[in-house]
């Protein structure tokens, strides 16, 4: 078996600045981005997900965007699955791949590989998702957390897989995860890029500005005016959730923009967690150095911080 390809990943909170990395990099080689994000696999939520602007994207190459419709289901296991395509064939075009996101289970995925689950009973999962497209998200969580000890949050769509799982299978989706687990796909450099707390908290501050300038709200409204469900895979997330609460009422609009940034700064808090714990557990019984995390502050340029990054890749991939 020929061995698992190096695969640099650029992680990190939301607003920490990644994609401004990897455009100052891609201005430096020729550069494919995988993108890790959870949300912006949905067409349509471009302003409340950060997406790549046009000018971005012809600049530099991008897959994992637009994807699915919002109200369609995309799992981590499927985006390894495409990811291991994509990867194959940027490779076999002789570029870089560089894996770029927030979604620490999409970056596992790719790193550990995925869980072989069980066939489950399609009319009995049926009925699941209908129950649990009715629960409000904390009674959803607290069912999640109740069916696997380990459930640490993680939005609608991962407590209803979660529930699934447990329900159907018999056992917990953390212990299939840990079980029943293939190779993954490639072998991850970590580059886990922070901020000072009070640059993040307004870095997140300035962000939720732009989105609300940029028409979030208007693009929510389009959404659910093509028939698209409010708790809907996609309209779950942060910031969308605020909006959908304004628009049926029960959030003052007045309002709106605080709650954005506090559920941002919230979410940003759960990512730094789990980057600067998972991590390092993922990679704790790799022998080579290469793969450890290199935690690296981003107050620089993006175009510094993709020179110190590029300097360090060089020297890794001709050590390995």
């Amino acid at each position: 078996m020929a061995p698992r390809p190096l695969v640099p990943v650029i992680a990190g909170p939301t607003g920490v600045g990644k994609t401004a990395v990897a455009a100052a990099w891609a201005e430096r080689e020729p550069i494919t981005v995988i993108s890790a994000d959870a949300r912006q696999v949905y067409r349509g939520l471009d302003v409340g997900t950060a997406k790549p602007d046009p000018a971005l994207l012809a600049r530099v190459a991008h897959v994992g965007i637009d994807l699915v419709e919002p109200g369609t289901r995309y799992s981590a296991g499927r985006f390894a699955q495409d990811a291991a395509v994509w990867l194959a064939g940027v490779r076999t075009e002789g570029r870089q791949p560089l894996v770029v996101g927030g979604t620490g289970f999409y970056i596992r995925a790719l790193a550990e590989g995925l869980f072989r689950e069980p066939p489950l009973d399609l009319e009995r999962r049926a009925r699941l998702g209908a129950w649990a497209g009715a629960l409000p998200p904390a009674r959803l969580a607290h069912w999640a957390a109740r069916l696997d000890r380990r459930f640490a949050g993680g939005g609608r769509q991962r407590a209803a897989r979660v529930i699934e799982v447990a329900l159907l299978t018999g056992r917990s989706l953390s212990w299939w995860q840990r079980e029943a687990r293939d190779a993954g796909v490639m072998r991850p450099w970590y580059i886990h890029l922070t901020l000072p707390r009070d640059a993040l908290q307004r870095r997140i501050a300035e962000r939720a500005d732009r989105m609300l300038a940029a028409g979030l709200v208007d693009e929510v409204r389009c959404v659910l005016a093509r028939g698209v469900a409010p708790q809907a895979p996609g309209l779950d997330g942060v910031g969308y959730r605020e909006v959908v609460a304004m628009l049926e009422g029960r959030l003052p609009p007045s309002a709106l923009r605080d709650a954005i940034v506090t559920a941002t700064r919230a979410y940003a808090k759960r990512q730094e967690t789990w980057f600067r714990h998972q991590l390092r557990r993922q990679t704790s019984d790799v022998r080579h150095q290469t793969d450890e995390v290199w935690t690296l502050d981003a107050t620089e340029s993006p175009e510094s911080v993709a020179a110190a990054i590029q300097t360090r890749w060089r020297k890794v991939r001709a050590d390995v």
